[in-house]
């Protein structure tokens, strides 16, 4: 079993955390099914009484876990390219508010996920509607968009662009465009629904790396491409798409530093 170690910056913090993990008030999955898989998809879903996880990188499910941005997870290399599927079921009466919580617990169970947070002030950028409004609908949770089917997201990736496709809430969009500019997003955007996003651009390497999980997808898929082949760099495509903008500031980020994860989950 292979196991990856971080040196532990704080560790009665991370004990503590660790600790209160495994507490008998925290809301758990009733069952779960966790397995490693080759193929990197992110095809997700949360149907009554089930959340499914299907290809995810593990540093989206610590995402969803601790509802934070990709650049806010300091771990090891892995966590971007070593993708599983996660079937889980949701006990009755549980919120979805209780959900992350409910993948903390998972990931302490199954990958003896321990962490400590850090603050840490960084240059980032605010989401805001731009002067003359946003230029998307809000979307129809019982109709497909682009291809993309109600409830999911769709990325796509390669040599020379980046995608994001899929019916989104303004706080989900700023989450996946944290990192991609160079630095966290917050949204500020004051918009509470959920919406129709279309968003392609040329992504600058110096800043937004093709990683690991990216270039498997773009290898597995040779002959995918975005419908529309991008010409225009992350920030003009938010304006020239979206009608939105991103304005440059400077934040405190609360950010989840891995102590240490197994690699390999334990069985079901």
């Amino acid at each position: 079993m292979n196991t990856c170690r971080v040196p532990a910056l704080a560790l009665s913090f991370a004990i503590g955390a660790f600790a209160a993990q495994n507490a008998p008030e925290q809301p758990k999955f009733e069952t779960a099914s966790v397995k490693k898989t080759e193929r990197c998809s992110m095809q997700n879903s949360i149907d009554p009484g089930l959340i499914t996880l299907r290809g995810d990188p593990l540093k989206v499910v610590l995402m969803e876990a601790f509802k934070v941005k990709m650049d806010q997870i300091k771990g090891p290399f892995w966590l971007d390219g070593d993708c599983f599927e996660i079937v889980a079921k949701i006990p009755e009466g549980a919120t979805k508010e209780q959900l992350p919580a409910m993948l903390q617990a998972l990931l302490a169970e199954r990958f003896r996920l321990a962490f400590h947070k850090e603050t840490q002030l960084r240059p980032g950028y605010a989401l805001v509607v731009d002067k003359n409004g946003p230029k998307f609908k809000e979307s129809d949770p019982n109709s497909e968009f682009q291809g993309v089917r109600a409830g999911s997201v769709r990325f796509g990736a390669a040599a020379g662009a980046s995608g994001i496709t899929g019916a989104m809430t303004m706080a989900t969009l700023a989450r996946l465009l944290s990192g991609r500019a160079g630095g966290p997003v917050e949204d500020l955007t004051h918009l509470d629904g959920k919406y129709n996003i279309d968003l392609s651009w040329v992504p600058d390497r110096a800043v937004e790396p093709m990683g690991r999980f990216a270039a498997a997808t773009a290898a597995a898929h040779p002959n995918d491409s975005l419908p529309d082949a991008p010409t225009a760099d992350l920030f003009t495509a938010i304006r020239a798409s979206l009608g939105l903008k991103l304005e440059p500031r400077k934040e405190q980020v609360e950010v989840i530093v891995i102590d240490s994860v197994e690699r390999v989950p334990a069985e079901n």
